[in-house]
């Protein structure tokens, strides 16, 4: 089953649910600022997405201009801060298995499936 990573204010996050509805596929709905992912998650999460946890940081919100942009923090912290600040964490991801993206633009979310 896929699941998304959503967050129902953004544009990218709906167009890649209104995707997945269209697709008919099944997948299951993460409220991650409700449901906030434990730090443990998160470091899995970043290991399927091929990433370093600093990149899943959304640079533009306010939090992070205001207390992380001028800091340097190790791999472990970035994923403290980003359970402790959900509103960070990049969006829509999805997650099919071991295998995970970032769907920015929407129409990666296709790129899941190859």
């Amino acid at each position: 089953m896929i699941e998304i990573f959503h967050n129902n204010r953004c544009s990218k996050s709906r167009c890649a649910l209104q995707y997945l509805k269209d697709s008919k596929l099944e997948f299951k709905i993460v409220h991650y600022l409700q449901d906030v992912p434990s730090v443990d998650e998160l470091s899995i999460l970043i290991k399927k997405l091929g990433l370093k946890p600093i990149d899943l940081v959304r640079k533009n919100e306010s939090i992070y201009k205001e207390q992380f942009k001028n800091g340097s923090y190790s791999d472990e912290k970035w994923l403290q801060i980003l359970h402790e600040y959900p509103i960070l964490i990049e969006r829509p991801i999805l997650i099919q298995g071991n295998k995970a993206i970032i769907a920015r633009p929407p129409e990666l979310v296709k790129s899941l499936f190859d």
